[in-house]
């Protein structure tokens, strides 16, 4: 097909959690042409398949984008390693497939910062509507929606140890943490069908490839956005080592995530416009918020070595128990491989006085280093710990006009001391959950951070030294009405026409939770927005 100066009546830029949700729905109407543009490749691969394969598809370069933050003031100089997908659903094709919506007060503190219409019960049709749960339909549950959200099948019994000892700590059991309420201990819920991956790509991008009136170009990077004065008009990308233009009749939607979203919207001249100019950048509108409000999840893990062989390192450690699990897999979609990396977990509050749960455990059936460090070589498990609500902002800024050089990210992680309370106070929970059976029957010595780290102090420094981030960007194109925001309640750009964003930039504040199933909620109502407005 010859794109050069090709017309859709709508582009989407990025085929991950949100960008496949809005292309497909778009592309519902016959009489709408769309575009999507992706800048990895197909998700047609085995390890995108297994969910098991996260292990290695966190630090796959074929697939992620693999960003390394700058040097954290708060954290001794550290660089901390940020994946990102880079594929047909971006990061909803490598993550850890947990499905958390967060608190409803997260939602209604958004509409109460001038948000009109993304309080919970604004977008709880939208996350219904996204469903089809394995529970059923209910006042918080769809069914029959493209996305498959499912129990987990496979249970290790030492998460069934934890939901044991959390109680016996005055932690309630929770069976579904995105119902009624989210305090409590229990399973997650995984973006898993049949036991294989269920990312945005499968559930909404497989449907609706087929209809000639959507287009999706793969290994195809956004260069920058066209304009016909201040309205968005178009795209320059690169394809194959060559560059063309691509034309928008109605609109531009930017979907590639908290870090391409606001990077494009920088390269095109729409920011803040003194740091522009020393690029070399022409701006296009003064907009200073974009790039700012950067916020994650920052946290640590304490681990334990395991007195039984029922842990992933067993498996991983012996190559016939490899070649079972694989092949129950293969033969089945069941098994240790067919469970995302955090099986169980909790929401609790840790700080005095907390309305609602503050901390978030992602309870792990294996232990090692973050990422490439590998897993460590006897049986183990873990427990990550992070605070759901950081106070600590961040920033995004171009490190030069190069489409194709990564920006620089400064998260700014730990720079608060509420997010270093909590981080504490979290660990010492899970040291009394640790220390009451029946886990405690399954732990022979905590591993990290080890006895010898007892008081506050202490357990900070180990943070500080040793913690990661847990992959939940938000917030560099803030949705509100005040000075600092750069799309509006309906997602359009401020001060320019025909662009929106939708992705989880918009996040004003981050979600208690995991982020992919509020990144699809945001596609799904952006995608009736812009519906609603044609």
């Amino acid at each position: 097909m010859q794109m050069e100066g090709a017309e859709f009546d709508y582009i989407v830029v990025g085929a991950g959690s949100a960008g496949s949700v809005i292309a497909a729905r778009l592309s519902e109407r016959a009489d709408v042409s769309v575009l999507l543009i992706e800048a990895g490749g197909s998700d047609n691969r085995f390890w995108l398949k297994i969910p098991v394969g996260y292990g290695r598809t966190i630090t796959d370069p074929t697939v992620n984008w693999k960003y390394m933050t700058e040097p954290n003031p708060a954290l001794g100089g550290r660089r901390i390693y940020w994946p990102r997908g880079k594929t047909l659903g971006g990061s909803s094709s490598i993550n850890g497939l947990i499905y958390i919506r967060g608190q409803a007060q997260d939602y209604d503190q958004w509409r109460q910062l001038g948000n009109e219409g993304w309080g919970y019960e604004d977008v709880l049709p939208f996350f219904r509507r996204a469903e089809d749960q394995e529970n059923g339909e209910d006042r918080y549950h769809g069914v029959g929606g493209p996305l498959s959200v499912t129990n987990l099948v496979e249970r290790n019994p030492l998460c069934d140890a934890l939901i044991g000892s959390a109680e016996a700590n005055g932690i309630p059991h929770n069976p579904d943490f995105n119902g009624a309420v989210q305090e409590g201990v229990g399973y997650y819920q995984a973006t898993i069908r049949n036991g294989a991956r269920c990312s945005t790509s499968v559930a909404y991008l497989k449907p609706a490839r087929r209809r000639p009136n959507l287009t999706i170009l793969t290994e195809t990077q956004a260069e920058t956005i066209l304009f016909d004065g201040t309205r968005a008009s178009g795209l320059r990308v690169r394809r194959g080592g060559e560059s063309f233009t691509v034309r928008s009749r109605r609109e531009l939607i930017l979907s590639g995530g908290s870090v391409n979203s606001p990077q494009l919207l920088l390269l095109s001249g729409v920011g803040p416009a003194a740091e522009l100019k020393a690029l070399g950048i022409d701006p296009v509108h003064d907009l200073p918020g974009v790039g700012e409000n950067l916020q994650d999840h920052y946290g640590g893990q304490i681990t334990w070595r395991c007195n039984q062989p029922i842990t992933m390192n067993d498996i991983m450690l012996s190559k016939r128990k490899q070649l079972f699990a694989g092949l129950t897999w293969l033969l089945f979609r069941d098994g240790p491989l067919s469970v995302p990396a955090g099986q169980a977990g909790l929401f609790a509050r840790v700080s005095p006085g907390a309305a609602t749960p503050d901390v978030q455990f992602l309870f792990q059936t294996f232990s090692g280093g973050y990422y490439e460090d590998g897993l460590f070589k006897f049986s183990g498990f873990a427990n990550f710990i992070c605070p759901v609500r950081p106070q600590s902002r961040g920033r995004l800024s171009l490190a030069s006009a190069d489409p194709f050089e990564a920006p620089r990210l400064a998260p700014n992680y730990f720079a608060h001391e509420a997010d270093r309370r909590i981080a504490v106070e979290g660990l010492k929970l899970a040291r009394r959950i640790a220390a009451t059976p029946p886990l405690a029957d399954f732990i022979s010595a905590e591993h990290l951070p080890g006895a010898d780290v007892r008081t506050d102090d202490e357990i900070e420094a180990y943070f500080r030294e040793t913690g990661g981030c847990v992959s939940h960007q938000v917030g560099t194109c803030k949705m509100g009405n005040d000075g600092m925001a750069v799309v509006d309640s309906r997602l359009r750009v401020h001060g320019v026409r025909g662009l929106r964003v939708a992705d989880a930039s918009i996040m004003p504040t981050l979600i208690s939770g995991n982020t992919n199933a509020a990144s699809i909620m945001i596609g799904e109502k952006a995608a009736q927005m812009i519906a609603d407005d044609a």
